[in-house]
Formats: C-alpha cells, sequence, structure tokens
C-alpha cells in the first residue's frame, strides 16, 4: 500500500458531506481497480432528516402565508348605517273644491188632459146622462181612467145630478188592452134597484169609460166574473159594450 502525500492544491468547495460531517478514512485503490463508494447510513440518516425539516418549514410557511392573504381578502363586516328618521306625517285636510250641483233640467210640463165623469140628470122626465169635466195630470191610460172611475164611485157633488151607482162598489181593476177598456167592479154594482137603475148605472160605466176614446170596446166583469146579466130582471149585457151599442139597446 502506498503512502499517500497531502496535495497542495486545496477544494474550492467543500461538499455537504465534507463540511457538515466527519469523512471517514477510506483506503485508496490503484487505478482500474478502485470500488466503488459507499454513502454512510449516519449521512443518509442527515440528509433524510434535512429534507424532511426543509420540506415542514416550506409547508408552514406556504399556509402561513395562505392564511395571510386569506385573512386579508375577507370582506370587513358591512357598517348598518343606522336610517335617517323621518318626521311624522301629519295629515292635512285637503280642501276639495265645491262639488259641482248638477242644475236641474226643467222637466217639460205634462198637457192635462179633460175627461168626463157621466152622472144622471135629476130635472129630466127621463133618464138622462150628463158629463162632468175632471181634469188629469197623467198621460198614462190606465191611470188616467183609474182616476175618473174613482171620482165616479166617490159620487157627484152637484145637487142637479145623481148616480144609479150603488155606495160601496169598488173598483178592482181598470186597464187598457189591445182589444178595449177592461173593468173589474165589486159585487155590490148588481144589487138593488129596479130595470131602470140597471140601465142607468150600465150606461154611466160605458160612457165615463169611453171619455177620452168614445168608440172604444168596454169589457164589464164582476169580482172577475165576465159580466152578462144585469139584476133581477136580467138585464142582458152584450160584451163588448160600445156607445152605440148601448143607444140601440137600451132607451134612457
Amino acid at each position: 500500500m502506498r503512502d499517500h502525500q497531502p496535495s497542495d492544491s486545496q477544494p474550492t468547495h467543500q461538499s455537504l458531506e465534507s463540511s457538515d460531517y466527519p469523512q471517514p478514512e477510506t483506503e485508496s485503490f490503484p487505478e482500474g481497480n478502485r470500488p466503488y463508494r459507499r454513502i454512510p447510513l449516519g449521512v443518509l440518516a442527515g440528509l433524510s432528516a434535512v429534507v424532511v425539516l426543509t420540506g415542514s418549514a416550506t409547508a408552514w410557511w406556504t399556509w402561513n402565508f395562505a392564511t395571510r392573504n386569506a385573512d386579508s381578502n375577507k370582506t370587513a363586516p358591512a357598517t348598518v348605517q343606522p336610517s335617517p328618521v323621518e318626521p311624522p306625517v301629519t295629515n292635512v285636510p285637503i280642501e276639495s273644491p265645491a262639488a259641482q250641483v248638477p242644475e236641474p233640467q226643467p222637466s217639460s210640463p205634462v198637457e192635462e188632459q179633460t175627461a168626463e165623469v157621466y152622472w144622471l140628470d135629476v130635472n129630466a122626465e127621463q133618464l138622462k146622462l150628463v158629463a162632468s169635466p175632471v181634469s188629469l195630470t197623467t198621460e198614462q191610460p190606465d191611470e188616467a181612467l183609474k182616476a175618473v172611475f174613482e171620482s165616479l164611485l166617490q159620487g157627484p157633488s152637484e145637487s142637479a145630478a145623481f148616480s144609479e151607482i150603488p155606495e160601496g162598489t169598488e173598483l178592482r181593476e181598470v186597464t187598457v188592452e189591445s182589444d178595449g177598456i177592461h173593468i173589474d167592479l165589486s159585487e155590490n154594482f148588481t144589487v138593488g134597484g129596479g130595470s131602470a137603475s140597471m140601465t142607468g148605472r150600465l150606461g154611466q160605466v160605458v160612457y165615463t169609460a169611453t171619455s177620452l176614446e168614445p168608440e172604444a170596446n168596454v169589457w164589464i166583469s164582476v169580482e172577475g166574473e165576465p159580466l152578462e146579466v144585469l139584476g133581477g130582471e136580467g138585464l142582458v149585457v152584450d160584451q163588448p159594450m160600445t156607445r152605440d151599442g148601448f143607444e140601440q139597446n137600451f132607451a134612457l
């Protein structure tokens, strides 16, 4: 074995192994027969410890840096500013303009009609019908005839006239229809009197009913039933009745 002479030249860099850990003495072999260098276990253990420590430090630094960045990126809690308190609103009554009251439109005046109520003349030697005018303020035919018959059933106000229609007779209904004037009277209309009285009261009804339309037909019923015979003597009443038919069949 040859003796090794110390080299005058110093290595410019020391390896990690030679600087930090003691280097074991190795044997030198002739060139071409040099064996492979084996790394001691202690060196390997040291290197592993360094790697672990270095990795841990790097991981800690990375975690700390990420945590700081996360904290800096957190949004600061919003500060809730109290909303200004508005003063209470006082309801001030608003004066509305004066309501426009529509002026009443003048209604067209209703033309008065004049109808006639028929009585019997006291001074005549025989039965004679006399007319007494009645003013009407309605244009409805049914209402007009109703007003006329109410005056007829109340009796005359003049002493020169009288009525053969018995007291207590009531008007049950009066209507104007397409076939003529329909009159419905109560049962009292047929009570008492002879043939002259029956003829007079029948004439009063027919002429009063046709005072607005002299040519109209008149249909007379008692308690809702058509009048066919009037009085105990059997005065036959042909329906419908007219003024001309009455004058031809009944002599006053």
